[in-house]
C-alpha cells in the first residue's frame, strides 16, 4: 500500500476538500476525458455544450460548501492547487455572464450555470454520498459523453468504475515497489521492529522510491510553508465570514490577547491550549472564507495538524526543519492507514473521519518528533482517534463554520494530550490503532445519513438559523 505524503497533504482552497476541491478536480478530469479519453467520437460532430449535476451530500450542502462555484471554476480550466483565490469570484461572474466556459486547450463550450448545473437532492448516485455527473452534448443537445465521479474525501476523486474496484478489494493491495509496504498499523510496527527504523524513516524510504531526497524535502517544506501561511492569514484577518450565519472571525482578537499576556509575562496555566486553539481556528476561519489551505487530511479538519506543528515549533526548544519533515511524514503514514482501512470523508463516516483522523495524525507526528518509539507513536494516534469515535458531521447551514472551526481547536488539544500520554508509557496499550480504525469504519457504516455532512441532523437541524437556503 502506498499513498504519498503529497496525496494526504494537498494544497488547495476552502471551504471543503470533498465539496469544493473534489468537484473542481472532477470537472478538470472530465475536461481531460473530453480531450484525451478513449470514447466514441462521432466524425464531424463537435461538443458544443456541457452540463453537470451534484447528488447526495454534494446537493444538500453544495451552496454552503461552494460546490457550484467549484464546478464552474473546474470547467473553466482552474485547479485547486493553482487557482488564484482573489480571482475566483471574477472568473465565476464572467462564466455566468457569458454563459460559456473556455478552458485552456479547448474550444468554448456553452454552459449556463442557471440551467446546466443542477443540485439534485432527489436522486442519489449509488456508491457514495458525494456523487457528480458530467455530460457533453452536440449543438442539437444530443448526448456525446457522460461520466460519473465521486469525491471520496480529502480532495480524492474516483470514477464510478474505480470506486467499484476499490470496494471489491477486501484488503488494501500490497505495493511491492516500496521497501516498507505496510497496509495497517500492525504491519507498520512489525516492520519498524524488524528494521530498527522509525515510522518517519520508513515513510521517507517509501517516498524516495518515486522522487529524490531533495525533491521530497522541498515538497515537505512547501507543504509547511503553505500551512504556516494559512495560520498567518487567519490571525491577521477580521470581519464576518461568508455564507449568511454572520459569524465573525475570532482568531485575530484571541491572538492579540495571547500576545499581550506573553509580553506581560502573565501566568496562564492554559497557555499551550490557547495557542493551539488560536492556530487551529485561524486556519479554519481562512478555510471557511474560501482561502488557500492544505488538506490535512481534509479541509474541514485542516487546522489540527498545522496547529500542533506550530505548537511544536513554539514550545519545543529542539524543534527544527528536520523535525517538521518527520512530523509530516509520520502523520501521512497514519493518515494513509486510516484512509485505506476506513475513511477520511465526513460524508462516509461523519466528523470522526475528518477531525478524528487529523487528531490521530497530529498526535502521531508530535510523538515522533519529541522522542517517541514506533509503539508510542501508534499509541498516540490510537488515543486521539479513540476519543473522536462517533462524532457526527453536522455543519450548520451546510457551512464549514459551526461546529467545525472549534472542533479543530479541540482536535489539536486532544492530539497534544494523546502524544503526552503515550510518551509517559512504554507503548503497550489495550486497544490497537487498527481496532480503533475498524471501529470508526463500522460506526460510520451504522451512522444515520442525516449525521454525515447532509446538514439534516445534529446541530444543523436543532439550531434554528435564519439564513438563505444552503
Amino acid at each position: 500500500m502506498f499513498l504519498s505524503v503529497f496525496d494526504i497533504f494537498k494544497i488547495g482552497i476552502g471551504p471543503s476538500s470533498s465539496h469544493t476541491m473534489g468537484p473542481m478536480s472532477a470537472a478538470a478530469r472530465f475536461l481531460d476525458e473530453i480531450a484525451h479519453g478513449d470514447w466514441p467520437r462521432p466524425h464531424g460532430v463537435p461538443i458544443a455544450r456541457l452540463s453537470a449535476s451534484l447528488h447526495g451530500s454534494l446537493a444538500f450542502t453544495g451552496i454552503g460548501h461552494a460546490s457550484d462555484r467549484a464546478v464552474i471554476l473546474g470547467l473553466a480550466g482552474e485547479k485547486p492547487d493553482t487557482v488564484d483565490p482573489d480571482r475566483m469570484e471574477a472568473i465565476v461572474a464572467e462564466v455566468r455572464r457569458a454563459r460559456e466556459v473556455a478552458p485552456p486547450g479547448h474550444p468554448a463550450y456553452r454552459f449556463n450555470p442557471e440551467t446546466d448545473l443542477v443540485l439534485d437532492r432527489k436522486t442519489p448516485l449509488p456508491g457514495h454520498a458525494n456523487g457528480m455527473q458530467f455530460a457533453a452534448f452536440d449543438a442539437d443537445r444530443r448526448l456525446l459523453l457522460k461520466r460519473v465521479y465521486f469525491s471520496i474525501g480529502g480532495g480524492f476523486v474516483v470514477a464510478d468504475g474505480e470506486l467499484e474496484a476499490m470496494k471489491a478489494r477486501k484488503r488494501p493491495p500490497v505495493d511491492s515497489a516500496v521497501p516498507w509496504p505496510f497496509r495497517n498499523a500492525a504491519e507498520m510496527l512489525a516492520m519498524a521492529r524488524r528494521s530498527g527504523l522509525s515510522i518517519a524513516q520508513m515513510k521517507r524510504a517509501n517516498e524516495e522510491t518515486r522522487i529524490s531526497r531533495a525533491e521530497l524535502d522541498a515538497g515537505l517544506d512547501r507543504i509547511w510553508t503553505s500551512m504556516r501561511a494559512s495560520i498567518e492569514r487567519g490571525i491577521a484577518s477580521d470581519g464576518v465570514m461568508p455564507g449568511g450565519l454572520n459569524i465573525r472571525r475570532r482568531a485575530r482578537a484571541i491572538h492579540e490577547k495571547l500576545q499581550e499576556e506573553w509580553k506581560q509575562n502573565r501566568r496562564n496555566p492554559l497557555l499551550a491550549n490557547d495557542w493551539l486553539a488560536v492556530y487551529a481556528m485561524a486556519v479554519n476561519e481562512e478555510n471557511a472564507a474560501g482561502g488557500r489551505i492544505v488538506t490535512a487530511p481534509t479541509n474541514g479538519a485542516a487546522g489540527v495538524v498545522p496547529a500542533v506543528l506550530r505548537y511544536y515549533l513554539h514550545f519545543h526548544e529542539d524543534a527544527d526543519d528536520d523535525g517538521v519533515r518527520d512530523f509530516l511524514l509520520t502523520a501521512a503514514a497514519i493518515g494513509g492507514i486510516i484512509k485505506h482501512n476506513a475513511s477520511i470523508s465526513g460524508a462516509e463516516v461523519g466528523c470522526q473521519g475528518e477531525v478524528g483522523s487529523a487528531s490521530a495524525m497530529a498526535a502521531a507526528g508530535l510523538a515522533q518528533v519529541i522522542g517517541g518509539t514506533p509503539e508510542q507513536v501508534e499509541n498516540a494516534a490510537e488515543i486521539a482517534l479513540e476519543h473522536h469515535l462517533g462524532m457526527t458531521c453536522d455543519p450548520v447551514a451546510g457551512l464549514v463554520q459551526v461546529p467545525c472551526i472549534e472542533r479543530n481547536a479541540l482536535g489539536a488539544v486532544k492530539a497534544v494530550t494523546a502524544a503526552s500520554l503515550a510518551l509517559k508509557g512504554d507503548g503497550s496499550h489495550f486497544v490497537p490503532l487498527d481496532a480503533a480504525i475498524e471501529t470508526m469504519r463500522q460506526t460510520g457504516r451504522d451512522m444515520n445519513e442525516r449525521y454525515k455532512e447532509t446538514s439534516e441532523g445534529g446541530l444543523a437541524k436543532v439550531v434554528a438559523v435564519n439564513v438563505p437556503e444552503c
